[in-house]
């Protein structure tokens, strides 16, 4: 793609969408081009903002951090670069350990990681997968770590970014500065680019 599909909103004297913008930027750094895309329509925006506070919210032992590893585990079996950029941003943000993010491919045998969080992970590939490689002994592993509220977290997290994924590559976003940085921090070496979304 040469531009992005839609161009993102920019209605400065809009009260609401500047509150949205506040929202991203104490969470990211800065409000993602998705959301004033999505504002095009604002009840879309909003209905996203909602659900990302629903997902995103901790109520047990599934971290802010996990839940952006999860995030970013799920956007790269999809091959969204915009959303592989953004959840290793956020999770450097919201206290992964650098460890995990250095080798978070390595989560399978890296000691950084628990069980629990393997078995997460691992769940994540598998449900990000289309067609859904989702099976007995990944359900299995996942239940011996996480309870029922939990898993509901987890695939929470593992849908919210399908919806993600499947905008922001259709769009061909614009990825913003410090998404760029994070990408190029931590991904490059493992073929991470720009791509469509200049």
């Amino acid at each position: 793609m040469n531009r992005p599909l839609v161009s993102p909103a920019s209605e400065k004297d809009d009260k609401a969408f500047q509150e949205l913008i506040e929202f991203f930027n104490e969470t990211l750094g800065f409000c993602p081009n998705s959301v004033k895309t999505m504002y095009h329509r604002p009840a879309i925006a909003y209905a996203f903002i909602e659900l990302n506070k629903a997902v995103m919210e901790n109520k047990g032992r599934v971290t802010s951090a996990l839940k952006r590893l999860i995030g970013y585990i799920s956007s790269n079996v999809a091959g969204c670069r915009y959303c592989q950029a953004h959840t290793i941003r956020a999770a450097e943000r919201y206290g992964a350990e650098e460890e995990q993010i250095n080798h978070i491919w390595e989560f399978r045998t890296h000691p950084a990681f628990s069980e629990a969080e393997r078995a997460a992970l691992e769940f994540a590939v598998a449900s990000s997968s289309i067609p859904n490689a989702v099976d007995e002994l990944i359900s299995e592993n996942l239940r011996k770590y996480w309870n029922d509220g939990e898993i509901v977290e987890i695939l929470g997290v593992i849908a919210l970014f399908g919806y993600l994924n499947r905008w922001n590559d259709s769009m061909g976003t614009t990825i913003e500065d410090g998404a760029v940085e994070s990408g190029e921090k931590y991904l490059k070496e493992k073929g991470w680019t720009i791509g469509k979304h200049r």
